[in-house]
C-alpha cells in the first residue's frame, strides 16, 4: 500500500498541475496528428493545422470541450469519423483525450516549441529550510522532489565518489595513492581539489575527446567498399588539445565548422575543419561521383544540426518536415552551405584524390628538423660556392614537408556552386528552384553583417540569437554524469523529442553555459560539485517503484562504463598503460584475419603493432569503418559510419566472453596479477586487499576477502596439478612475465585477476 500511494503521489505531479501545450499537448499532436496536420504541405490534409497557434479552420472553442471540433472529432462515435483515422495505424488513450479535454477547458493556450525560444535565466527555487542543497542545481532538483514527495539520497562514500569523478572526467580510475591522499584529506575543499586536479589532467582532454568522436563519426578509414585507410588523426589530436586547453565551446564550434574561413587561417585552424571531412568516402568502382558528392553535402547537413541544434534536419531531405518547421526548401538552404568544397567524393582506386583538400600536418619533431633546414638553407644561400650543399638542404626541406601526415579538411570553391531544391532529394533530379545559404525562418535570423557561409553559420550557431546549441551541449554534459539528459532525447529537440525533465534547470544551466563564456571545464564543475551528482547511487524498492528511470535524480546515476573505459581499466590497473598524448593511431590485438572477408586482394590486410602501442588507451585505437575493434564493439562502440550521440546500452554473454578471454584482459590480468605479487605485502590479504583497490577501487569488506581466499585457493590447487596451463597463461600477450615469480603462483593471481576484472563492479559507474 505505501508503494502504491508513493507511486500515486509521484506520478500526479502533472495531473494538480496545469495542462501545459509543449509539455502536455505537443507531444499527443506530434505522434498523431502532424503527419497530416503538420508542416508538411504537400502531405497536410483538409488545410488544417495543429503545430501552430492559427490553424486553418476554427476547430476550438476555448473553455468548451464538447462545443470543439477537435474533441468532437476525437471521440467521435462513428470509427469512420473519428480521428485519428484507423487506417493510420494510430489511435488516441484515454488519457491522452482526457488531457486534450483538460486542456481545452483551461483555454486552450498555445506555445510556440520550448525548444525554439531562447532560455532565459529562471529564478532559482528557495532551499525550503533543507540543509541539501550546496547550489542552484540542487535547488532546481529538489524543488522537484518535494513536489513529488521525495527527498534525496545521502552523499556517496568518498571510495565511490572518488573513483565516479575519476572516470568521469578522466575516463582512468583513481590509483592507490590517489584513493589514500583523499581518504586522509580533512579539508572542506578535499573533493573540489580532486576535481580540480583531474579537470587539470591532460587525460581530461582524452576522456572529453570520446564523445566528440562519436558525435564527428571520426574513423581512420573511408567505408564503403574497400574501407581503405585514411588521416584523420591530426584532428582527433587537434580536439584533444583544444579541450584540454578549455577552448571556449564558442570557438571551438567556430573553428571547426569555419576554420579555414578565419582571416589568415593557421593550419591548426584548417585542421580543426576536419569535422566535417569525417564523413565515409565511396572507392567502388562504376559510382556515380554525384550521387556520393551530394551524400557527403548531406551528411554534413545532418552532423552539424544534430550536434549543435539538436534537430533531424535530413527528414526535409525529400519533402517538408513532418513534426519540425523546417521546410524542404529551407533545408537545401542549409545544405547551400556546406555545397561548395573542392573535393571529389568518388574516388575508385586512386586513394590520394580522397584526400582533397587537406593540409600538411609536420609533428613536433618534423617541424623542428625542417626549421634547422631552413636556418641551413638561408646561411647556404650566402655562400655561391655551396650550391650543391644548398641543393641537397632544399630537397631534404621538401621531403621533409612531403612526409608530414595529410589531414583532410574544409575549403571554398568560388564562385560557389548553384544549389537546387533536389525532387525527392535524388542527386539527379535538380528542380527548378534555385537557392542561397540561409537558415529556417523558425530558428530565427541571419546574424546582420555576418557572411553568407559557413562562417556566418558558425558565429550564428555560438550566439546568443541561437535558442538551441548552448541548451544542446549542457544536456550532453548532462548525459555524460547522469547516464540520461535532463532531455531524454539528445539528439532531438524537436516535436518528436521528449519533454525536459527539469525545463528550468536546463535553462539556468544553458543561460549560465554562455554567462561563463562558452566554459566547458567550468561546467562539468559545476554539476560534479553539485550535491545531486555526489548522491549515492544505492537504490531502495521504494525509490526503484517510484522512480525506476531516476529521471527525478533522487540518486546517484549507475551505468556500464563506455567500451573505451572498459579496457583503459584494465591496462591502468596492470600498469600496462601507456600515457602518450596523440599520435598516429595503433593496431593492437585483434582476431586472427579480422579483415580478410571485407577487403579485397589489394587492400591492405590488418597489421598488429608491436612494443609500447598495443598499450596506448582506446581512443587511438585504429578505427575501420567497416570492421570496428570487436572488443570495444562488444560493449556498444559505434562503428562511426555516422553521428552518433547517445550509444546503445546492452548487455550480452559476448560482452562477458571478451572480458574472459581477449587477449588485452587475458594480458592485463597477468600483469596485474605481477604487480599485486610484487607490491601487495607478503601476505594473502593484503594481497588480495591490493588486487580489490585496484580493480574496484575501495577496500574489500571481510565477506569478499573470504570469497576471493577461497577462489584463489581453488585455483593454486588447479593449476598446481595442471602447470602446463600455468605456462599457457603467461605465453598470452607480448609484454614477458617476471620470471621470479612462481608460475603457479601467478597464473592463479592472474585467473583471479581476470574473473574480478569481469565482475558488474568492475565495469560499471556507480
Amino acid at each position: 500500500m505505501l508503494l502504491l500511494a508513493a507511486w500515486l503521489l509521484a506520478n500526479s505531479v502533472v495531473a494538480r498541475e496545469p495542462v501545459l501545450f509543449n509539455r502536455d499537448i505537443r507531444p499527443i499532436l506530434s505522434e498523431n496528428c502532424f503527419e497530416c496536420h503538420g508542416p508538411d504541405a504537400a502531405k497536410r490534409k483538409a488545410d488544417l493545422r495543429l503545430d501552430t497557434g492559427a490553424p486553418g479552420q476554427v476547430i476550438i472553442t476555448t473553455g468548451k470541450p464538447s462545443g470543439s471540433e477537435l474533441f468532437k472529432r476525437i471521440t467521435h462515435a462513428d470509427p469512420e469519423e473519428r480521428m485519428p483515422p484507423v487506417d493510420s495505424g494510430r489511435a488516441l488513450t484515454s488519457s491522452d483525450i482526457e488531457t486534450l479535454r483538460a486542456w481545452i477547458s483551461q483555454g486552450a493556450k498555445w506555445e510556440k516549441h520550448w525548444a525554439f525560444i531562447s532560455p532565459n535565466r529562471p529564478t532559482i527555487p528557495p532551499a525550503n529550510n533543507s540543509a541539501w542543497p550546496s547550489g542552484a542545481i540542487d535547488r532546481f532538483v529538489l524543488a522537484k522532489l518535494q513536489r513529488a514527495g521525495l527527498q534525496p539520497s545521502p552523499r556517496a562514500d568518498r571510495e565511490t565518489l572518488l573513483r565516479r569523478v575519476s572516470f568521469d572526467l578522466t575516463g582512468l580510475p583513481p590509483t592507490p595513492r590517489e584513493i589514500d591522499a583523499f581518504l586522509t584529506d580533512a579539508s572542506p575543499r578535499a573533493y573540489e581539489r580532486v576535481v580540480d586536479q583531474l579537470l587539470a589532467s591532460p587525460r581530461y582532454g582524452e576522456r572529453m575527446a570520446l564523445d566528440w568522436l562519436d558525435a564527428a563519426r571520426y574513423a581512420d578509414s573511408h567505408g564503403y567498399s574497400l574501407d581503405r585507410r585514411r588521416v584523420m588523426w591530426p584532428w582527433r589530436d587537434w580536439v584533444i588539445r583544444a579541450l584540454n586547453d578549455n577552448m571556449p565551446f564558442d570557438r571551438f564550434a567556430l573553428e571547426q565548422l569555419a576554420g579555414d574561413l578565419l582571416p589568415d587561417a593557421t593550419i591548426a585552424q584548417r585542421v580543426a575543419t576536419g569535422f566535417n571531412r569525417n564523413h565515409s568516402i565511396q572507392s567502388e568502382g562504376g559510382v556515380i561521383n554525384e550521387e556520393y558528392r551530394v551524400e557527403t553535402v548531406v551528411d554534413r547537413v545532418e552532423t552539424t544540426t544534430a550536434v549543435f541544434l539538436g534537430l533531424t534536419f535530413g527528414c526535409a531531405r525529400c519533402h517538408d518536415h513532418k513534426y519540425d518547421p523546417i521546410s524542404q526548401r529551407e533545408f537545401y538552404e542549409f545544405y547551400a552551405l556546406f555545397n561548395n568544397v573542392p573535393e571529389t567524393a568518388h574516388v575508385g582506386n586512386a586513394d590520394k584524390l580522397a584526400d582533397k583538400p587537406f593540409v600538411k600536418v609536420p609533428s613536433a619533431a618534423q617541424r623542428k628538423q625542417m626549421e634547422w633546414h631552413r636556418g641551413e638553407i638561408a646561411e647556404l644561400e650566402k655562400k655561391p660556392e655551396a650550391a650543391e650543399q644548398l641543393e641537397a638542404a632544399r630537397k631534404a626541406l621538401a621531403a621533409l614537408g612531403q612526409a608530414a601526415p595529410t589531414s583532410m579538411v574544409m575549403g571554398e570553391l568560388s564562385p560557389a556552386r548553384k544549389t537546387f531544391v533536389l525532387s525527392r532529394g535524388q542527386y539527379d533530379q535538380p528542380s527548378d528552384v534555385e537557392v542561397s545559404a540561409g537558415l529556417p525562418a523558425a530558428l530565427g535570423q541571419w546574424l546582420a553583417g555576418a557572411p553568407r557561409n559557413r562562417l556566418g553559420l558558425a558565429k550564428w550557431i555560438a550566439g546568443v540569437e541561437n535558442p538551441l546549441t548552448a541548451r544542446v551541449v549542457v544536456n550532453r554534459f548532462w548525459q555524460m554524469h547522469f547516464g540520461t539528459g535532463i532531455v531524454k532525447s539528445s539528439e532531438d529537440f524537436g516535436a518528436q523529442g521528449e519533454w525536459p525533465t527539469h525545463p528550468a534547470l536546463l535553462d539556468w544551466l544553458a543561460v549560465e553555459f554562455v554567462r561563463s563564456g562558452w566554459n566547458r571545464k567550468a561546467m562539468h564543475k559545476l554539476i560534479v560539485m553539485s550535491a545531486t551528482y555526489q548522491q549515492v547511487s544505492r537504490v531502495s524498492p521504494w525509490l526503484l517503484e517510484v522512480d525506476p528511470a531516476n529521471r527525478l535524480f533522487a540518486r546517484g546515476s549507475r551505468f556500464r562504463l563506455p567500451a573505451e573505459m572498459i579496457r583503459d581499466h584494465a591496462l591502468a590497473s596492470s600498469g600496462l598503460l601507456v600515457g602518450r598524448l596523440g599520435g598516429e593511431s595503433v593496431r593492437p590485438y585483434q582476431p586472427p584475419g579480422l579483415w580478410d572477408d571485407v577487403v579485397y586482394e589489394n587492400v591492405p590486410r590488418f597489421v598488429q603493432d608491436h612494443g609500447g602501442k598495443l598499450y596506448r588507451r582506446s581512443l587511438y585505437t585504429y578505427w575501420k569503418r567497416s570492421v570496428p575493434p570487436p572488443n570495444m564493439q562488444a560493449f556498444d562502440a559505434p562503428s562511426r559510419e555516422v553521428c552518433v550521440l547517445t550509444r546503445a546500452k546492452t548487455n550480452t554473454p559476448l560482452a562477458a566472453l571478451v572480458l574472459m578471454n581477449d587477449p588485452t584482459f587475458v594480458e592485463a590480468s597477468r600483469k596485474l596479477a605481477e604487480r599485486v605479487l610484487r607490491d601487495g605485502g607478503a601476505t594473502e590479504e593484503s594481497r588480495l586487499t591490493l588486487l580489490h583497490r585496484l580493480v574496484c577501487g575501495r577496500r574489500a569488506t571481510e565477506r569478499e576477502l573470504g570469497l576471493l581466499s577461497g577462489a584463489l585457493a581453488e585455483l593454486q590447487t588447479s593449476f598446481r596439478a595442471e602447470p602446463e596451463a600455468a605456462r599457457r597463461l603467461m605465453s598470452v600477450g607480448e609484454s614477458p612475465h617476471d620470471p621470479a615469480l612462481d608460475a603457479v603462483e601467478l597464473a592463479s593471481y592472474a585467473s583471479l585477476a581476470n574473473a574480478l576484472l569481469g565482475t558488474d563492479e568492475a565495469i560499471t559507474r556507480s
